[in-house]
């Protein structure tokens, strides 16, 4: 069996950058520096984020479509954070009609080109078997940030952030893969993040979460770990003989198991299947981008990658694994 190949990008909208991080003019097909990074990843499952659709900047293409027909995928979706169009210096003028977050799929392919949105997107070639998918309120306010192409530091307001959910058939069970952009102000991303673990509680395991998250080091899985902690509750006595009968039947208990813990409630272990730079993407410092998860083994993770593509100021990130 071949391990999966799965990524996160953020795509900037697919701009083109030159070798010095600068910014580039779209070629006259604006889709095609996009094609051609997504089609050398060859990934089995895609996180994008700041994915265009329609927008003027972008060659008014559809980024995610763009994206499933160079991977092949099977299925996909796009989740709006907004609509509208960005400002001149920052933010977005907002159209005011779509209320609400709006997810679109190959069905919705040429629909809607007088509604340009900006969001996330979750791509893949295996069965789904459920979607899910949410949108988080932006921050009050926002920071003062580096802008690809502009010196020093401008004031960039937040903006709303979208996350998408998928239960996929693997072949050896299903798994919940998430992708999301979480927001860059400190503190609003890590509760996001931790909503994101409650969102998918009832979703089955192992879960890998996708993404920007704008948070580096340790903290992301630190997250996620406190979430799942304070969302673990008490299995009443009865729950608690019923799981043990049902592995002792199976001959799986594991010897020393703590009394009054229910078997297999126990998430902890959030771990991340890759640690490299990936921010900016012309000299990697820092890793805003991150593949965490639970219920994979490490042993169970092979390549690892963030390899330079002809777009964005990030690098796209690739983990095989096998699942």
């Amino acid at each position: 069996m071949s391990p999966l190949r799965i990524a996160t990008f953020n795509l900037l909208h697919g701009q083109p950058l030159a070798a010095d991080g600068s910014p580039l003019p779209y070629p006259a097909e604006a889709a095609e520096p996009l094609h051609e990074a997504i089609a050398a990843l060859d990934t089995d499952v895609l996180a994008l984020q700041e994915v265009d659709r329609h927008q003027q900047r972008s060659g008014l293409t559809d980024q995610t479509a763009v994206a499933a027909k160079a991977m092949d995928a099977a299925d996909w979706r796009f989740a709006a954070a907004l609509h509208g169009r960005p400002a001149p210096v920052a933010g977005w003028l907002r159209d005011p009609e779509p209320t609400g977050l709006r997810v679109y799929g190959p069905e919705d392919l040429g629909s809607a080109t007088d509604r340009p949105s900006y969001g996330t997107a979750l791509l893949s070639r295996l069965p789904v078997r459920h979607w899910r998918a949410r949108r988080f309120a932006p921050a009050p306010f926002g920071l003062p940030l580096r802008v690809a192409g502009r010196r020093g530091l401008t004031p960039v307001p937040d903006e709303p952030r979208a996350a998408l959910a998928a239960v996929l058939a693997g072949e050896r069970g299903e798994f919940t893969v998430v992708a999301t952009h979480l927001s860059f102000v400190p503190g609003w991303n890590m509760a996001q993040l931790a909503g994101i673990r409650r969102w998918i509680a009832d979703l089955p395991r192992p879960y890998l979460v996708l993404g920007d998250f704008n948070l580096v080091g340790p903290v992301p899985r630190t997250v996620l770990g406190s979430a799942t902690a304070l969302d673990r509750a008490p299995a009443s006595p009865r729950r608690i003989r019923e799981l043990r009968a049902a592995r002792h039947a199976r001959g799986a208990l594991p010897a020393g198991r703590r009394r009054g813990r229910e078997p297999g409630a126990r998430l902890q272990g959030w771990h991340d299947l890759a640690r490299t730079p990936t921010y900016p993407s012309h000299r990697p410092a820092v890793q805003f981008d991150h593949v965490l998860a639970v219920g994979v083994p490490r042993t169970a993770v092979g390549t690892v990658a963030a390899p330079r593509v002809g777009v964005s100021d990030h690098r796209p990130l690739l983990v095989e694994v096998d699942l």
